[in-house]
């Protein structure tokens, strides 16, 4: 389920009558199709008996009494200025709200979706198109406060129109959520007529949604059992556990695992859908590795707080990359029953199974009363964060409090998340207290991180400090590469050299990304094993060599793939520009305004490629568009059209802009020190000094600005 703009995610519409796929590009990576999971019954019967009460087989469904919890019996939910009501007519589940067109009509609910804590309902729209309708079901009992309708935007009345409507593309089932709720999902988009023709094998997510395609299997279970039949027909080993045993250290009293884990593909299986990720195509399935389809959100502001807690919805797969259980060897199974959904052993045993509970269960440990919330091991180790109004998720990175740091980098601590009425202070003298040589966090990186995003100075040495700690989680070396890569910084081509060999995709993405128009690093990266690493070297590089053309045409093919979405037609705009197709680029821009007239990325690239050809005056045309259209970085579409304005000799409207876009942005130095030269050249040198001022004391390392301010106070 989904409930925000989610760049990284998906869902479908039209979908298949429920027969073998055959789909023969699917099968084209093997000799193996899907059949179903009812066909593994008969063998497997305890763990499809599992499944079929599992969250997996109820992932979604078909309307039946059966399947859908909320009563639709006339109840109305009022929201802002809109009243939607719930009814049945006949076999039929009715929603009364208002449609694309802005005015209220009847839509038939075509599937179910989801089961606890909140269920969703999806509407079919013309176009092959499934909308997840934005009102919900509490799906949990009435005495945890369940049992009623919800908004799942309390806070906002999104309209027709607005991509986070109902009707919008922030609701479409087709990319936001099918993949990871059905099995065997091809979405099928056709940019030309924007429809979908979305087809399923199974409309939940089945066995061979994590075992890959079951015909092989059969057919060895059917023919006696042949050896000839390497792993007897199975196109994925999921047995990274098997005969693996956890001690604990004599010594340190420590969880080890017996063996060391040496492959990904239970995570990489449970990542497909518990991940933020981006689909780059869906010509594979759980057989191939995550990074040959998906490209893995990393800890991005915005999206983790910078010491890597869970910040926006980003599921579980990226904060157990940082944990020490994942370097420790842990996969999720060790943990979740993978065919129920639910912990092996309830509650704190699941962590006993590995450690001391005489050690870690007891008030010395937890200074909490015995029996107590505070006592639980997942109080304090991983914290809650509540999505989608009431669906609390637990964060998996698995980390010691630290509310010292946590209060200095701005993120939350479980201390004082359950202790409301005290602060930060409080909470680490208490941990001070009982622990006075406290063992710090796996996870490090917070306050480089922090100040790193503050322009602090030495931050940038912290976090390349970070980004070559070979001891540090991937996910955590891959970010800092990534933020020094947005923050403008230069890394030293050794350390690139060094990540763009490194065995974890997610540094050598991150890698390419940071070595921009350096072919020595790039080149090998152009024909990496990983499709998600090869479409960020061909970004970076830029160049026409026969690896790039061809690196560069997946990327082509991976936007086309995602071309429901206005900012994979901005991508395809810039590749095809990247080509010199002038005309493609700018249709494929044109075609992203079109689909999103509000979607300010499409006119700036498009502006952008105006610009490049010497057309001032359409780049001026196209940026004012984006501001009368534009929903999103207005400061950066005022700070573009002041450029081209002086570009033009308008240096009084030219100042006005640059000047609205350092208001909106404060904290972007780009813009302070542009708009402080343009007045300086324009001989207001008083409020070009002012204006620097003024932004030190906001950013007071940020050494470009002190530089410049230094050269204008002692200018004649």
């Amino acid at each position: 389920m989904f409930a925000g703009a989610m760049a990284f995610l998906a869902t479908a519409c039209a979908p298949h009558s429920g027969s073998p796929a055959t789909d023969t590009a699917s099968q084209a990576q093997s000799s193996a199709y899907f059949v179903g999971s009812d066909r593994c019954a008969s063998c497997h019967t305890a763990e499809h008996n599992a499944w079929q009460s599992s969250q997996h087989q109820m992932a979604m469904q078909h309307v039946s009494r059966t399947a859908v919890l909320a009563p639709f019996a006339g109840e109305s939910l009022k929201h802002h200025d809109k009243t939607t009501t719930f009814s049945t007519h006949e076999s039929q589940f009715i929603i009364h709200t208002d449609g694309p067109d802005g005015k209220p009509a009847d839509y038939q609910v075509k599937y179910v979706f989801g089961v606890s804590p909140l269920q969703q309902y999806l509407i079919e729209l013309p176009g092959g198109r499934l909308q997840a309708f934005t009102l919900a079901w509490d799906s949990r009992p009435a005495t945890a406060g369940g049992q009623h309708w919800f908004d799942l935007y309390p806070d906002e009345s999104y309209q027709a129109g607005d991509p986070l409507h109902w009707t919008g593309y922030q609701q479409n089932w087709n990319y936001m959520c099918a993949d990871c709720h059905s099995t065997n999902l091809r979405k099928q988009y056709d940019a030309a007529s924007d429809t979908f023709n979305t087809t399923w094998s199974e409309i939940s997510v089945g066995c061979e949604a994590c075992h890959g395609p079951g015909s092989q299997h059969l057919i060895w279970a059917q023919q006696g059992q042949p050896k000839s039949m390497i792993y007897k027909g199975l196109p994925h080993l999921l047995n990274e556990r098997a005969g693996v045993t956890w001690t604990r250290n004599a010594t340190s009293g420590q969880p080890q695992r017996s063996t060391a884990r040496t492959t990904s593909r239970e995570l990489d299986t449970c990542a497909r859908c518990h991940s933020r990720r981006l689909q780059l195509i869906d010509k594979v399935n759980a057989t191939a590795p995550l990074a040959q389809g998906f490209q893995v959100a990393l800890l991005d502001q915005g999206l983790y707080y910078p010491d890597g807690q869970m910040r926006d919805e980003v599921y579980n797969y990226g904060s157990f990359l940082q944990s020490r259980m994942h370097a420790a060897g842990v996969t999720c199974s060790d943990c979740h029953d993978p065919h129920t959904q639910q912990l092996r052993v309830p509650g704190d045993l699941v962590c006993a199974q590995c450690h001391d509970a005489s050690r870690y269960a007891t008030q010395k440990h937890h200074f909490h009363p015995e029996q107590s919330d505070g006592a639980r091991c997942a109080s304090c180790h991983m914290p809650t964060h509540t999505y989608m109004g009431v669906d609390k998720r637990h964060d998996h990175s698995l980390r010691i409090p630290q509310p010292a740091e946590s209060a200095q980098i701005g993120a939350p601590d479980a201390c004082t998340s359950c202790h409301t009425t005290r602060d930060s202070k409080w909470a680490q003298s208490i941990i001070t207290q009982h622990y006075p040589q406290p063992r710090h966090s796996f996870q490090t990186q917070g306050p480089a991180f922090a100040a790193l995003e503050h322009g602090a100075a030495g931050a940038s040495e912290q976090v390349l400090a970070i980004a070559q700690n070979s001891s540090l989680p991937a996910i955590i070396r891959a970010s800092a590469l990534h933020r020094l890569s947005q923050a403008g910084v230069a890394v030293d081509p050794t350390l690139l050299n060094k990540a763009a060999q490194d065995p974890d995709a997610l540094v050598r993405a991150a890698a390419a990304e940071a070595a921009t128009g350096n072919a020595s690093v790039l080149q090998p990266l152009l024909k990496d094993s990983m499709l998600s690493v090869r479409l960020a070297a061909s970004q970076a590089m830029r160049q026409g060599t026969d690896d790039w053309v061809k690196a560069n045409g997946e990327y082509i093919a991976a936007q086309r793939y995602n071309s429901d979405r206005p900012e994979a037609r901005a991508n395809l705009g810039s590749a095809l520009l990247a080509q010199n197709d002038i005309q493609g680029g700018q249709a494929a821009l044109q075609s992203a305004i079109k689909l999103d007239p509000g979607f300010s990325l499409g006119y700036l690239n498009l502006a952008d490629s105006y610009r490049a050809l010497g057309d001032e005056a359409m780049s001026e045309q196209t940026l004012r568009e984006a501001l009368r259209h534009g929903r999103e970085n207005i400061g950066a579409v005022q700070f573009a059209l002041g450029l081209s304005l002086v570009r033009q000799g308008k240096y009084e409207p030219a100042l006005a802009a640059l000047a609205e876009a350092s208001r909106r942005e404060p904290d972007n130095v780009q813009f302070i020190y542009t708009y402080a030269v343009a007045l300086h050249d324009r001989g207001q040198k008083q409020a070009a000094v002012y204006l620097l001022e003024k932004a030190i004391k906001r950013r007071p390392n940020e050494a470009q600005l002190a530089e410049l301010l230094t050269i204008y106070r002692n200018a004649p």
